[in-house]
């Protein structure tokens, strides 16, 4: 597993459950807590660095007695590639990793392909940028990088000196995985419902696992913000319009092998991809999902890894929910200090509550959420009736309002 982090993490305990010893290979020495956070080596039969000769790490893993590579998290799906390449096994070709990293090459791909994307355009410069806006006299766009994930430094941009302020951050930063970011992204802004779908793939047959409906609001500086997530059945109605499209767009980024993770809009011009990451969703605890649906993601990845026959036999299309499940993204209003954990028992405490998966330690600081590394955490709640659902998400975000993680 190359970059054992954020789902990463669920998925090598899957694997282990199911008799499946497991190497560990980190992309880089560089990588941010809060993906490493929680990382425990005692899982993995042994841990290698990625650095270096890939030709060379791939023998250290043939001798090892490795079958299949998989990536943890984002950040090690092109390391991933190079390696399954290199030890002859099922994987995806290094020679499309970028249609799977970076955005801009992504949109082009999938646009070839005859599938809708929205309007892109990439620029170096953020003076350049900004006159480019001016003169096409453009209302919203999204100033993104283009290559990261979870929000990191997302703009909507209604202003050419919007514009130019976004890209000059994006220019100046690096990503969510600590890479430069060469250019910057101007995309529309696209307007309609947003779904991700999770898939599972093999030899080219794709299975959709989950699908969520997304929910997002603008935050105080007009970036992004995670709302909540609903569980959408991946065999209903509502997610009929992804059935085909979500398949045309892994075909089009070369994605034959393993997981992903696709974003769509559902606009009046039909489903728009926003974009696709060839690894596990994030943000997820997969006993959860299991419970309500029967399999997960995570799930059904590892069943695969250790016998690919399980994806052609997954019938799709049979896949059901209990009740009403939804993903509630945590959101601290302010900064502060952790005082204490009482506000974890006070979530408890809400009727529909599931699970919780947090970070927040007493004493410690902790920022404004503007983005999704910056949340504190988030809360499944899950209920047969969807509005009592509804009324303990109102409730969460009302005791939010009191500055609930700070007290």
């Amino acid at each position: 597993m190359v970059d054992g982090h954020s789902t990463g993490r669920a998925l090598v305990a899957a694997l282990t459950r199911r008799g499946a010893s497991c190497v560990h290979v980190q992309s880089s020495e560089d990588m941010p807590a809060f993906f490493t956070d929680g990382f425990d080596p005692t899982h993995y039969e042994a841990c290698l660095t990625g650095a270096g000769d890939p030709a060379r790490l791939a023998g250290e893993l043939a001798a090892l007695g490795v079958t299949s590579v998989v990536a943890g998290t984002e950040s090690g799906v092109v390391l991933a590639d190079i390696l399954a390449h290199h030890l002859g096994l099922d994987g995806n070709h290094p020679a499309t990793s970028a249609a799977r990293r970076d955005k801009a090459t992504m949109g082009r791909a999938a646009a070839e392909a005859g599938l809708t994307v929205p309007r892109t355009w990439s620029f170096t410069d953020a003076d350049e940028a900004r006159t480019w806006y001016a003169r096409r006299r453009l209302t919203d766009v999204v100033v993104k990088p283009p290559s990261s994930a979870g929000s990191d430094n997302v703009w909507f941009c209604r202003t050419p000196d919007e514009v130019r302020t976004a890209c000059t951050r994006v220019l100046a930063a690096r990503n969510l995985y600590r890479e430069p970011n060469p250019t910057v992204l101007v995309q529309e802004r696209l307007r309609g419902v947003e779904y991700y779908a999770n898939t599972v793939s093999h030899a080219g047959r794709h299975r959709i696992v989950e699908v969520w409906r997304y929910s997002k609001r603008l935050g105080p500086d007009r970036r992004p913000v995670y709302d909540h997530e609903d569980l959408v059945p991946a065999g209903s109605e509502e997610s009929a319009p992804l059935r085909d499209f979500v398949p045309a767009v892994l075909d089009a980024l070369g994605v034959r092998h393993g997981a992903a993770h696709t974003e769509v809009m559902i606009t009046n011009r039909g489903p728009v991809l926003v974009e696709s990451g060839a690894r596990l969703g994030g943000g997820t605890l997969p006993w959860v999902v299991e419970k309500y649906c029967g399999v997960s993601q995570t799930s059904l990845l590892a069943e695969s890894l250790l016998d690919p026959d399980r994806v052609a036999a997954f019938d799709d299309r049979t896949v059901r929910s209990l009740g009403a499940l939804r993903n509630i993204a945590l959101i601290s209003r302010t900064a502060g200090t952790v005082r204490s954990l009482e506000w974890a028992a006070r979530l408890e405490e809400l009727p529909t509550f599931v699970a919780l998966s947090h970070h927040l330690r007493p004493g410690e600081h902790l920022g404004a959420t503007i983005d999704l590394p910056s949340s504190p955490g988030f809360v499944y709640l899950a209920a047969s009736d969807p509005q009592a659902v509804d009324r303990d998400y109102r409730q969460l975000r009302a005791l939010e309002e009191t500055d609930l993680y700070l007290t």
